[in-house]
């Protein structure tokens, strides 16, 4: 089958790779209608995340037709359409019977790799390096999902593929960070990235009462669809001071809530900016933590920092005093898909949402590579690309 694979830095091919089969009786076979490139995607195309190794089929954000299940799934059947969660959760350990399913105690079979770096193994991510499983991703003509019973929520009504591809990591994502965040009623809630997660988060704030959101990037199209879709209020923090503007439009009180969708790679500026891209590219940090300074300089006493964009290791001069002295609280993690699919599932077919709005480009698998390039470098107004294998 084709599938989109790592070979590299910025070297992301399409090859001939093996067909997946049925591992375990808990498993299912997909084949893929839709699956899209994430914006944690680059930062494995810009090699950032260790444990990638050549050849190594890409994609965390896939649905498709159900082709085979293994004999203990009890769920799915053949010619289920589903949507699959980019987190792998068995179901059944202390975590996910809490409702933590990407902290899942046993569906990364490398724990060991991950527990040597961050203390403790999350879950397994399809598509997103051998520390976290080395599980094959949806970037693919078919994909083997394990723990079927756990994972892919069924479509049944004629919602398209676009209108619902997205349960599988943004719109929970953006959900889960706007939950995060603690939003009560009269907030003010700052969002610093203005991509797919971002857009998300800016819906999800409005839906769960914030008073303002403002949206805070640097790419002129994210801005106009964070204020003309999103209506939000915006800063071209390129432009614009953004902790002067935040307090400003304030009262110099700051925003009540954070939240950081930009993650590992965030374009700084001035000599801190400067100083986190040469520390990185010299392997003396691992991420580049402007937004979360700024954040923490930005937000009012007592609120909340949440922070759905992905890091990866060590964040050099990280104002942890800042975080103690203004009482803030700081909530992260990567989503617990599952505990979100059926309610967003549910907005969606109400007509609350329609996730489609982010989509600014749809490709065969073929023209992968060259999306990968263009999304990377923010051209053609690139803001998500959806592949159909």
């Amino acid at each position: 089958m084709r599938a989109l694979t790592w070979h590299g830095e910025k070297d992301v091919r399409v090859d001939e790779v093996p067909e997946p089969e049925i591992v375990n009786p808990s498993d299912a076979i997909i084949e893929v209608t839709a699956t899209a490139i994430c914006g944690s995607d680059l930062h494995l195309y810009n090699g950032r995340m260790p444990g990638m190794r050549e050849g190594d089929v890409l994609g965390h954000e896939p649905m498709g037709e159900v082709v085979e299940v293994g004999s203990e799934v009890e769920t799915l059947e053949e010619g289920d359409r589903v949507v699959v969660p980019f987190t792998i959760s068995c179901g059944s350990c202390w975590f996910c019977e809490n409702g933590m399913y990407s902290l899942c105690d046993n569906s990364n079979p490398n724990a060991e790799m991950a527990s040597k770096v961050m203390g403790h193994s999350p879950a397994g991510l399809f598509g997103y390096s051998h520390m976290l499983g080395g599980y094959a991703g949806g970037q693919a003509e078919y994909l083997r999902v394990p723990y079927a019973d756990v994972g892919p929520i069924k479509v049944d009504s004629d919602l398209s593929d676009e209108q619902v591809l997205f349960l599988s990591d943004i719109f929970p994502t953006g959900y889960m960070a706007a939950e995060n965040a603690q939003i009560e009623e009269n907030d003010t809630v700052a969002v610093w990235g203005c991509g797919p997660v971002g857009q998300f988060a800016i819906q999800s704030a409005w839906m769960l009462g914030a008073d303002r959101v403002i949206a805070i990037d640097r790419i002129p199209e994210r801005l106009e669809m964070a204020r003309s879709h999103g209506d939000a209020e915006i800063i071209h923090f390129e432009e614009d001071d953004v902790y002067d503007r935040l307090l400003s439009m304030t009262g110099n009180r700051g925003p009540d809530r954070c939240i950081d969708a930009v993650g590992t790679e965030a374009h700084g500026t001035g000599v801190m900016g400067l100083a986190d891209q040469v520390k990185q590219e010299a392997h003396l940090e691992d991420d580049r933590p402007h937004v979360l300074r700024q954040a923490i300089k930005c937000c009012r006493k007592g609120g909340t920092l949440s922070v759905p964009g992905v890091y990866l290791g060590r964040s050099d001069n990280f104002p942890f005093g800042s975080v103690m002295n203004k009482a803030l609280t700081i909530k992260t993690g990567q989503t617990h898909v599952q505990r979100y699919l059926n309610p967003l599932l549910e907005k969606i077919e109400d007509g609350e949402i329609d996730p489609s709005f982010v989509i600014s480009h749809q490709v065969g698998l073929e023209d992968g590579p060259e999306m990968y390039e263009t999304f990377n470098n923010k051209d053609d107004d690139c803001i998500k690309v959806v592949m159909t294998p």
